[in-house]
């Protein structure tokens, strides 16, 4: 059996890369932590790896936007490396700030052209710090092969999904998503005003999820408020998928 290898980022204003280590660890994976620094001096590292994490945290305090300076320090350092490993079949997680990451890096969208979406201040213009019950819809996503619903803590001041335009091209841009399969989880209800509730996106290889809330922090049953009354076993399912899926396709 292929022994599958993770690289999980950290560094810069991370702080979950231990959890985010511990869930692929559990399941027989190996998870090496790697500063971001570490990665931008030896671009090439990625391609050791099956699998590429960017945690959750407030990478650079957050200045800006979240995301937005490490998404522009990875873009100027080592974006060639990393569009290539996704060309390679590689799959990357990116967890509330790593997905502001990706979203700024334009992972989702699919042209050239402009940005056409991005994660702004939620709607209440508060941070968000409680346990959120998701939907995963049909999908090409890897990570969410098999999962129906989960119960996930949501922690984030920046997490609406808004896109450009007028309400006709932003129904335009949301429909593009669904019908390319797409959007790989949403809210079961609106805690952040994010469009149409939604909670995860993945790219338009199915290789790349990003979402808010943290499936890393929500590994143990004890964890579990009383109220939430899904399987505390599906998170690590996630994760287990993308194992899975590097050891029958890679």
């Amino acid at each position: 059996m292929k022994n599958v290898k993770v690289m999980v980022l950290a560094g810069e204003g991370i702080n979950c890369e231990n959890e985010s280590a511990e869930a692929f660890r559990r399941l027989g994976a190996t998870a090496e932590i790697k500063f971001v620094h570490e990665w931008q001096a030896q671009p090439k590292l990625i391609h050791d790896y099956h699998i590429l994490v960017i945690p959750g945290g407030f990478s650079y305090g957050d200045e800006l936007h979240s995301g937005q300076i490490m998404a522009l320090d990875l873009k100027y350092s080592v974006n060639e490396e990393l569009t290539d490993f996704i060309n390679k079949k590689g799959l990357i997680l990116g967890v509330c700030n790593g997905f502001q990451v990706l979203m700024k890096l334009g992972i989702f969208e699919n042209h050239n052209g402009p940005r056409t979406m991005t994660l702004f201040h939620n709607e209440s213009f508060k941070f968000q710090d409680r346990w959120v019950n998701c939907v995963a819809p049909p999908s090409k996503c890897v990570w969410t092969k098999n999962i129906q619903t989960m119960a996930l803590p949501a922690r984030h001041g920046e997490g609406r999904i808004i896109f450009a335009g007028t309400d006709e091209d932003q129904a335009t841009h949301y429909n593009e998503l669904s019908e390319n399969s797409q959007i790989a989880l949403f809210y079961t209800e609106d805690i952040n005003g994010s469009y149409a509730k939604i909670a995860g996106l993945t790219d338009k290889t199915g290789q790349v999820l990003g979402l808010m809330p943290h499936p890393e922090a929500a590994l143990e049953s004890w964890l579990y408020p009383e109220h939430v009354t899904c399987d505390p076993t599906t998170p690590l399912q996630l994760f287990k998928n993308a194992i899975d899926h590097v050891q029958e396709h890679l």
